[in-house]
């Protein structure tokens, strides 16, 4: 047995048992695979994939038990490299976060450019996607941190660290009529055409909540997976827009009315999560505390142990 055949298998469920997909993640050939995986079977003397004919289709029992320790013998190597790496190089690396729009563009920033100037030698890569596309980056090994409001607090599989709370605010063109509302309800806004996010992103749940239990339906016209794309159909008068309030800035956004709705909603909680039992490397930590300043540093270290 060698880390080549735990590879193998991990790219293979990895890649939706597609040998050609393995393959190709591999650079090497089919047929390649193909031997490879029946020689790790035959020395092992079990069967670790279920066929249909030539397919391959899933995982057998044993199959499904090899491939949550070759994951977690893959993931102890590169910890011990990682390890290895921080005694060698402290002040160089990589550091790839994964977040939402919201996130990347409003509230990352300030700590990005700290993060920067701080450890010009480490790399940093930020990719976007859905609070489950961000976890699944963590948990796959593509990504350290992930960085979101919903979908990923509940997530066993993470180390979660609470970060700040936030709520929310309603945007609109300054001669639409709920400027001049007396009063801002949840029955006022109920009357409105409303461009707001998407499920998946930035406390959906929490507004959905709020409207059901007034027993009011939202008359969501569009939803849109950042809040760049809300105003900007906003400001074309489809509808008013709920974002959250860190996305309205009133020196930018002069095209645009903003009223704070904190009143009405519930706080949202961001979060940044990392995979359980991580190693995290000095620069790792230093970001968690510039950007979760509550949580101590014996805090992080703490729950990951």
């Amino acid at each position: 047995m060698n880390v080549k055949q735990l590879r193998l298998v991990c790219e293979m469920v990895k890649n939706g048992y597609s040998v050609s997909r393995t393959a190709d993640a591999l650079f090497t050939s089919q047929p390649a695979i193909s031997t490879q995986l029946k020689t790790f079977e035959d020395e092992l003397d079990l069967k670790l994939f279920q066929r249909a004919g030539k397919r391959i289709t899933g995982l057998t029992a044993p199959g499904k038990t090899i491939h949550h320790y070759a994951e977690q013998a893959l993931l102890n190597m590169k910890s011990i490299q990682q390890i290895a790496n921080d005694y060698a190089n402290v002040e160089t690396g990589k550091l790839r976060i994964a977040t939402t729009h919201t996130q990347a563009c409003y509230a990352l920033p300030s700590v990005i450019k700290r993060f920067a100037e701080r450890y010009p030698n480490v790399q940093l890569n930020i990719h976007q996607g859905s609070p489950t596309q961000i976890s699944d980056m963590v948990l796959h090994g593509e990504a350290d941190f992930a960085i979101a409001t919903e979908g990923i607090a509940n997530n066993v599989k993470l180390t979660m660290l609470p970060v700040y709370s936030w709520n929310r605010g309603i945007i609109s063109t300054k001669d639409h009529a709920i400027v001049n509302a007396p009063e801002l309800t949840l029955e006022e806004i109920a009357k409105y055409p409303i461009v707001t996010y998407d499920f998946a992103f930035a406390g959906r749940s929490v507004i959905n909540k709020a409207f059901q239990q007034k027993s009011l339906e939202p008359n969501i016209v569009l939803t849109a997976i950042d809040s760049d794309v809300i105003k900007t159909y906003v400001a074309l008068g489809l509808g008013i827009g709920l974002i959250a309030n860190m996305a309205y800035d009133k020196t930018k956004d002069t095209n645009l009315h903003c009223i704070d709705a904190s009143h009405l909603f519930e706080d949202s909680t961001t979060y940044i999560g990392f995979k359980k039992g991580d190693f995290l490397r000095e620069y790792m930590i230093q970001f968690i505390e510039w950007f979760a300043p509550n949580v101590t540093r014996e805090e992080i270290l703490a729950k990951n142990a």
